[in-house]
């Protein structure tokens, strides 16, 4: 065996995690997975504790017939195999690239369980061409940083043990060690990015520079470590104008700060949140379109999945889904709970305080957004109250309003959502009410 190529790599990758409950290993049937696939199966250590695992994406005529391959070869090495069909079609927006990464990882992460660990065969040439297209679109350090060699994902780890191991190391295993692999056609295709430049640019470049695949991989190192360090330094600034419970930025707070500073804040913000970074010219009207607008003005920025808006001293980032209407909808007798259109759920829980159970279980119960108008008579309080002015009074932003169910029992406004409920149909009697809960997805 390669000294080059030894269990040292995959034993030194998985020192970076607590010990693995299972393993699972990327298998495309292609070389470089083939290779790592061959090196694990033929650990002492490791063969009865790993699954090779097939994407099939449904894009490929033969794809049926590489599923088969991958099935066989495993079955050669001693080593169980497992097929996940996924929906790769892209949606709005999305290149067929990144939509095939997307329902591939997705599919990957339901099977981690803790302490579970994939095994993903990108190399050293793999990350040269990542830090090169992320240069050329612009990218910030994070991009350039490129691939980890090590991350948490799903429930479990992802390693990439091959990731400083130049892709002649690995063809030269998968020849002395005879091995068949199967041939994507697409990889020679130029309409993809990747492949254009894997077979047009880096050629010309490696003709002059030999060793770039290992001097880029080596600044993209550096750039994860800026990145790093960046990103602790954010952290204190961040929690100072951060609010938990509803996941916005404090407008006056974060003026306080320099320009660089509030650019920090906000992208750990985006990355706090989950969501993909934002480019530079979208932090920019962040700043200038939603910091420096007047308080009474709703400004919004919107993006493909979520939207960026301000109300008094608070920005909001908001998913696209809970700006969406819901259709009303009557709650089904019996039920506990309801999910509306918009993906929002409602419940009802046994109380000692809240609406009154009896008259809940004689009721009509449904579910309906404003129509404008609505009052509503609290207890302690006397008179009717106009919903809006209630809204105001509890600082709830305007887009809320608009979405938040209102529940009627026979007609009558009972409850507004987790926030009121009617003294018409409020009651404190030990184990007969029912409280309400609204549980939003994000």
């Amino acid at each position: 065996m390669s000294s080059l190529l030894s269990y040292n790599l995959i034993d030194s990758a998985l020192s970076q995690c607590n010990p693995p409950k299972h393993i699972y290993i990327g298998y495309s049937g292609g070389v470089d997975s083939h290779v790592l696939l061959h090196l694990c199966a033929a650990h002492p250590k490791l063969k009865s504790n790993i699954t090779a695992v097939y994407v099939h994406h449904g894009l490929q005529v033969a794809a049926d017939a590489w599923a088969v391959h991958c099935q066989k070869t495993a079955s050669l090495l001693g080593v169980h195999c497992q097929v996940l069909r996924v929906n790769a079609k892209p949606t709005l927006g999305e290149s067929p690239e990144e939509a095939a990464r997307n329902a591939r990882y997705l599919a990957l992460k339901t099977l981690m369980n803790n302490d579970d660990v994939l095994l993903v065969a990108q190399h050293r040439e793999d990350q040269l061409e990542t830090v090169l297209l992320q240069l050329l679109r612009g990218a910030g350090l994070q991009g350039l940083s490129a691939m980890p060699e090590s991350t948490a994902f799903g429930l479990g780890h992802l390693l990439r043990p091959l990731l400083n191991t130049a892709k002649s190391t690995i063809d030269a295993y998968a020849q002395t060690h005879n091995l068949n692999w199967v041939e994507d056609p697409t990889n020679q295709s130029h309409d993809y990015d990747r492949n254009y430049l894997r077979n047009a640019i880096l050629p010309l470049l490696k003709q002059r520079w030999p060793a770039c695949d290992k001097t880029v991989a080596r600044s993209a190192r550096h750039c994860a470590d800026a990145q790093v360090f960046i990103s602790e330094m954010s952290v204190p600034l961040f929690l100072t104008v951060f609010n938990r419970d509803d996941q916005t930025l404090a407008i006056s707070q974060l003026k306080s700060y320099s320009e660089h500073e509030q650019i920090l804040i906000i992208r750990h913000w985006f990355q706090y949140l989950k969501l993909k970074m934002p480019s530079q010219a979208f932090v920019k009207r962040v700043r200038s379109e939603l910091l420096n607008a007047r308080l009474d003005s709703d400004p919004i920025i919107a993006r493909r999945h979520y939207c960026v808006r301000r109300y008094r001293d608070k920005l909001y980032c908001l998913l696209s889904s809970l700006t969406l209407p819901f259709e009303s909808v009557s709650w089904p007798k019996d039920s506990l709970s309801l999910t509306l259109s918009n993906q929002e759920i409602l419940s009802c829980e046994p109380s000692s305080a809240g609406i009154n159970r009896s008259l809940w279980q004689q009721a009509i119960v449904t579910v309906s957004v404003r129509q404008g108008g609505e009052k509503i008579r609290l207890t302690g309080r006397s008179g009717h109250h106009t919903l809006k002015k209630l809204f105001q009074e509890a600082d709830i932003p305007t887009w809320e309003r608009e979405n938040l169910p209102l529940i009627y029992l026979d007609g009558q406004l009972a409850a507004v959502a987790d926030l009121w409920i009617s003294a018409d149909f409020y009651s404190v009697q030990p184990d007969n009410c029912l409280k309400i809960g609204l549980q939003s997805s994000f």
